[in-house]
């Protein structure tokens, strides 16, 4: 009898292969090196981090709480974190959004695979923003869509191009990043987010509004969610990984009860619950000190690095690249001049021990190789003038402009 030896790439499954490699992930582990200057990753400040007020609410639970919080618990998520993250949009907000709506994830990364799971079959047609962030387009083509883009303005979403793509297919998801956008740094305005919702209103297409970065704003007024306009159509993504520290894992997805209910049988299967004790630890720092004392000093900070940037950019860089002027998040948007593609100008900033993300990642389709994405919330401002400098004059001498 002839036996047939089949290679372990043929076990493989078909979703494996239509998920892109994450570029940032191979390039960070360059960044791991010391000696490397990096703007790549989307890293939060680390000098930042609450450590010991967390180290004083994980010695509390342990010695109030220690049986209950490393025992099993409910697939939603503790209860006490979700009434806060609800008083959180009453009072932020005016919304009212019952903790029994909030489901606890691990990261926000994770609502977006539950989503996946709940929404997409092989062949739907799913809507993002051009570009859009690389976690997400991992996330959502392990189900196998067929992605199509709407372009970004400077003030937000193009609501003629919404328009003309909802109209030519049916949409069955939405995926947007309104505040701050990763990889852009866009913010959209008040009048687009009415807009928007005026125009989605219309399909029968589910918003998936992604806001990480919504708590780290450094200029204008507060905006209200997407949510709070189409609530039973929007599921709001949350995240502590920007506000608090990453290495928590914990965010969350506020939704209608029956997505909820989905999303929650989706995750006892996935992994029964997040981390029971995380959440228990996180709730105790949340109650006993002022999570907007905290997100002020990240602003104050992150709003500095940003304007360092910002002036980095205008003195040593060409005249000839344009760039976002975010308003608040972790990122700029730079096009570099069209004799100059990004992949070329990483291989001579590396050279020099500087990395950064090229922004061709970011596309679902038809990547713009002249774009490049700056994270400026993990460099100080010694540092991030010496590396700048050095970046700048790179794209002047790639130009043959004296500098």
């Amino acid at each position: 009898m002839k036996t047939t030896i089949r290679t372990t790439e043929t076990l493989f499954a078909d979703r494996v292969l239509h998920v892109p490699q994450s570029f940032i992930r191979e390039i960070l582990k360059v960044a791991s090196n010391p000696d490397i200057i990096s703007f790549a990753g989307g890293l939060p400040n680390p000098s930042l981090f609450p450590i010991k007020e967390l180290e004083d609410a994980a010695t509390y639970v342990f010695q109030h709480q220690g049986m209950q919080a490393l025992q099993y618990t409910s697939t939603e998520g503790y209860y006490p974190l979700r009434e806060f993250i609800s008083q959180r949009y009453r009072q932020r907000y005016g919304l009212k959004i019952p903790p029994e709506q909030i489901l606890i994830t691990n990261g926000s990364q994770q609502a977006l695979d539950l989503i996946g799971k709940i929404f997409i079959n092989p062949g739907d047609h799913v809507l993002l923003e051009r570009p859009t962030y690389l976690g997400a387009l991992q996330c959502l083509s392990m189900f196998q869509p067929k992605f199509h883009e709407v372009e970004l303005n400077a003030d937000g979403l193009d609501i003629d191009n919404l328009e003309n793509k909802l109209w030519a297919q049916s949409m069955k998801l939405f995926y947007c990043i309104p505040n701050f956008q990763n990889p852009t740094g866009t913010r959209y305005t008040k009048e687009i987010r009415e807009k928007m919702v005026e125009v989605m209103s219309r399909y029968n297409t589910f918003i998936i509004e992604d806001d990480p970065y919504g708590d780290i704003f450094f200029d204008g007024e507060d905006l209200e969610p997407l949510y709070s306009y189409m609530p039973e159509k929007t599921i709001l993504l949350g995240s502590f990984s920007k506000s608090i520290a990453p290495g928590l894992r914990l965010g969350w997805m506020v939704a209608n009860p029956e997505v909820i209910q989905k999303a929650t049988i989706m995750k006892q299967a996935s992994d029964l619950h997040s981390g029971n004790l995380t959440q228990y630890i996180l709730h105790r720092f949340l109650t006993t000190h002022s999570l907007d004392a905290h997100l002020k000093k990240i602003r104050d900070n992150y709003r500095f690095q940003r304007d360092t940037m910002m002036s980095c950019l205008k003195y040593y860089f060409p005249a000839t690249i344009t760039y976002t002027i975010p308003q608040g998040g972790m990122f700029a948007w730079v096009t570099l001049p069209a004799e100059i593609t990004a992949r070329e100008l990483l291989a001579k900033a590396l050279e020099q021990q500087i990395i950064f993300v090229p922004g061709d990642s970011f596309y679902a389709t038809n990547p713009d190789s002249q774009t490049i994405r700056l994270n400026y919330s993990n460099v100080d401002e010694a540092t991030m003038r010496k590396a700048m400098n050095v970046l700048g004059g790179i794209v002047t001498s790639m130009c043959n402009q004296p500098y």
